[in-house]
Parts: structure tokens; sequence; C-alpha cells
């Protein structure tokens, strides 16, 4: 019988978890955005009024998606740009092919886009026969590897330098102990050739501006601008929930972004594009599109208690500060977003039956709430989605009949006093040893429960 997306998932992270080399590089490099993040913060006068504010902007967003939507189309139309909606991740990649096949494309250079992980862009346009080079460092490592993204900001924080330096030694044939610096340059260096030869630039954007019919992209290393500057043609792909009203918005989210994302004061370029190159601009290309992407967006938008999972705009922090990612790592999710926001919208985006189990990867700790920049509250989100898939009966009849005995039992105090210490251990250990027990101590109930201890110290003192 064929493993179950839930199964896999029990598997990878049980192994993943006890990789003691793993765990390591993680640990180090989340110590490392920890110390910036601490410094971003302190860049703001009043943090969490800013949080507050960003979550009220998103929430006007979100409650009028529709109409802000319509706002960008017109006013981005209005510049010469082109829009196709796309519902599904297979009408997105159809309609991108038809624009490389109209431009008589054979070669595409991207930019960083978790849009276009999403939908599957790099697989599908190689089996059409059509060239894609990452032009992010780190997803540039990650396409050598053939591997997906470990993380939303940095796609290769599994990685040592060691593995990426024996990488390039056997690709491109680099000194096997090469320097971060020295691979850089090479990756440059090669990156050059595909910007100039390059017929299509595919990039993701981090917002969408309703009122200027802008996109706008935040990014480390320029290869965005390079993208969307040599190519002819320009393709956008992004999630319909970037929409934000107002241009006058990013002095909010930009800095929300870098410091959450990677603990700067501000991302090093960050760029605005309303439409292919004018008559009066020198640079830019000739024709630009953007795909406005649902693919369950638009499920998530139903259900009204949770459709705040759309306001996240993927900084990352509550991957870095939560227990659970830290331990089993980003590719064991087995879906595009992961952490505690993947968890939360993944279900709605790719099917609760089969991915209802991430809801609860967590520990409900309240850190991924406490850090978001938008004010999402995950955790509580978490306990939403549990709630949904048992009321659409997406759990077994044993564990439905399990937790209804446990409910029952847990309300008969004499019925619970009844059997002492003893025997509820042994129940313990010859029924939860497996599921509970086998990497850690079982805990050892006491020999009387305390509403039985209580009673008896009442009694020893009315009799003294």
């Amino acid at each position: 019988m064929a493993e179950t997306t839930a199964e896999k998932f029990l598997k990878e992270s049980t192994s993943k978890s006890f990789d003691l080399d793993h765990r390591d590089v993680i640990r180090n490099n989340i110590d490392k955005y920890e110390a910036a993040f601490e410094k971003g913060q302190s860049a703001f006068l009043d943090l969490e009024n800013a949080k507050t504010k960003a979550n009220l902007v998103k929430w006007k967003a979100i409650e009028n998606l529709d109409r802000y939507l319509l706002d960008f189309e017109t006013n981005f139309i209005a510049r010469g740009g082109k829009v196709i909606w796309a519902n599904d991740a297979d009408e997105a990649r159809q309609e991108i092919l038809k624009i490389i096949q109209q431009n008589q494309a054979r070669s595409v250079v991207k930019s960083k886009s978790m849009a276009t992980e999403e939908i599957g862009l790099n697989a599908f346009l190689e089996s059409q026969n059509i060239q894609t080079i990452e032009s992010d460092l780190g997803e540039f490592i990650i396409q050598l590897l053939e591997q997906k993204p470990y993380h939303i900001v940095t796609p290769a924080m599994h990685l040592k330098l060691e593995e990426i330096a024996q990488l390039f030694h056997e690709k491109f044939g680099t000194p096997i102990e090469a320097s971060a610096e020295e691979l850089t340059m090479k990756a440059r260096e090669i990156l050059r050739e595909h910007y100039e030869q390059a017929d299509i630039g595919i990039t993701g954007a981090n917002f969408l501006l309703a009122d200027t019919g802008s996109i706008a992209i935040s990014e480390n290393e320029g290869n965005a601008r390079l993208t969307t500057t040599f190519p002819k043609t320009h393709i956008a792909v992004v999630g319909i929930e970037k929409i934000i009203p107002s241009i006058g918005d990013l002095d909010l989210f930009w800095p929300l972004l870098a410091s959450h994302g990677t603990g700067q004061d501000l991302t090093v370029y960050n760029s605005i594009l309303s439409g292919p190159r004018q008559n009066t601009e020198y640079d830019g290309p000739e024709e630009m599109y953007v795909v406005l992407l649902d693919n369950g967006r638009s499920q998530l938008l139903q259900h009204k208690e949770q459709r705040q999972g759309l306001y996240c705009i993927r900084c990352g922090a509550c991957l870095n500060v939560c227990p659970v990612y830290q331990n089993i790592g980003g590719h064991t999710y087995n879906s595009t977003y992961q952490g505690p926001i993947g968890s939360l919208i993944t279900p709605h985006l790719n099917g609760m039956k089969e991915f209802k189990h991430l809801s609860y990867a967590t520990s409900l700790c309240g850190k991924c709430t406490e850090v978001c920049p938008v004010g999402i509250d995950i955790q509580q989100m978490l306990l939403l989605n549990r709630r949904d898939a048992v009321q659409q009966q997406m759990t077994s009849s044993i564990e439905r009949k399990g937790w209804s005995f446990f409910s029952w039992l847990v309300g008969k105090r004499k019925l619970l006093d009844l059997f002492g210490g003893k025997f509820k251990n042994a129940v313990l250990r010859n029924f939860f040893k497996k599921s509970w027990g086998e990497k850690r101590e079982l805990p050892k109930l006491a020999d009387k429960s305390f509403s039985k201890q209580w009673k008896e110290r009442q009694k020893n003192e009315k009799s003294s």
C-alpha cells in the first residue's frame, strides 16, 4: 500500500530529529539569525505598534481583496502591462508557456520566487525543453542539487560551506577548499552569461500595489534587477494575497520584512516595477506580465476565522523560532511553505485531507505568533485547522472513539480515582510505549491522584 503524506512526514521527521549533524548546522544558522533579528528589532521605536498597524492594513486588503486586485489590474494595464488570472497551478503554467512560445524563447532566467516553486514551474519548463536558470545564489545551489528550498528566505540553510564547495568543485572545477567569496564569484560569472542570453525573465513579488498598479521586489543580491532588465519579456508570478492598498504602505512593510526576514534595517535592493519600458525610459523589458495566482487562496479566504493566514509577508521569522522546524528541518514538511505558517496554510492550499497532519506539527508554544510582523495568531489558527479536520470527519473512527471515551472518562472523577498509579503506569507502558516512549522516557504517574491526596490531607487535618 502506498505511503501517505502523513506517514512519510512521521518517518522523515523521526529520522531528521536525531540527525545531530543536521541539528548543528541549523542551530548555527539560526543563532546567527537571532543575533541579527535582535539588532533589527531595535531599530523600531515601537515595534508592537508597527505590527498592529501592519495587521490592520493587511486586514483591510484581504477583506477588500476583489476591489484592490481590480484596482491593481486597471492601473497596471494603463501602463502597458498585461494581467493574467490563474485559478490553479496548471493554469498558471500553461499561460506562462504560451507567453514563452509566442516569443519563441528557449531560455529563462529566474529570481527567487516561492510562487513559482508552488506551481512547480522549473520542472514543467524543463519538460518542455526550455532551459531555466535560478539566479538567486541559494536557489542556484538548490537547483544544482535537484532539491527543493529548505527555508522560505534561505533555501540552502541546511548546507555547510564544505558541501557547497564540493558541489561547485564537481560541477565547475573550482578548488575543493574554495571560500564563500570565491564560490559567490564563480556563481556570478556563470549567471552573468544567462542574464545576457535569456529571452524571458521570471520573478515573484513581495507586494502588489493597488493604487499605482506596481509590483515591489525586495532582494539582497541584485539578481532580480538583472532578471527584470536584460530579457525582453518579464513575467511576475504573484499570489493574490500579496496586495496592499498603497505604495505608501511600503514604508511600513519594507522595514518589517527586512528586520524579521534577515535582521536588516532595509533589504539591499528594493524595486518598484509598474509595467514595461516606457518611451522615455532606457532599460526594462519590452513586455511585462503579472500572473495573479489563486491556487487555493480563495479556499482559505472562505474560512473567516483562518483567512488571516493570507496576511503573511513570507519573512520566515516563525520558522526560525519554531522548535519543531529547528528539529525536523524544512524538507520534512513536503510542502512549498514550511514551519508554522506552512502548517497553517498548506492544508487549505493543497487539501486538508492530505495535509491535516501539519496542524499537529507544533508545540503550541506561541513563539510563532509572538514574532509574526503582521500579527497572525498562528497557534490559534492551527487549533482551528484541527477542529475543521475533526468536523469534516477526516480522523479515523478509532481516533474519534478513543477521544470520545477519554472525554467521558475525565469527567468521571470517581472512576479515575478507582485505579491507582500502578495500574495507570502499566497502561502507559503497554499501550503508549511505541507511540510516545520509543525515543523518550514515559512519565511516571503518582500512586494516588491529586484529588485523592487532597481529601486524605483534609481528613487528617480535621482529625488532628
